[in-house]
């Protein structure tokens, strides 16, 4: 489970991404990841619900955010899935108030 700095999180991002709805399926099955993030990852944050409001596609490097809810409203685990080879790049804690 690789935790993503700013940087390298920032460097998966494109200037114009792909809102994808809420029905959308996901390209694979990425929970079994979620699942072994360690404890110190979440910074006392509680993901355990697994629910997933947004997600965005850049389609230039063909990668994919998923945005994992927590109980602030304002923090999001993001995952970074890598839609080419079918596995994901890593994590990253979102604090949108702090971007």
């Amino acid at each position: 489970m690789r935790l993503l700095s700013e940087v390298e999180y920032k460097a998966t991002m494109e200037a114009e991404p792909v809102p994808l709805g809420p029905d959308a399926d996901p390209p694979f099955d990425f929970w079994p990841y979620f699942d072994q993030i360690p404890e110190g990852d979440l910074q006392g944050h509680d993901f355990s619900e697994g629910t997933v409001t947004y997600a965005w596609h850049m389609p230039l490097g063909n990668l994919q955010h998923v945005l994992v809810n927590c109980e602030q409203s304002t923090v999001f685990l993001v995952l970074v899935l890598d839609l080419t080879r079918g596995r994901v790049l890593g994590h990253y804690l979102l604090d949108i108030l702090r971007v």
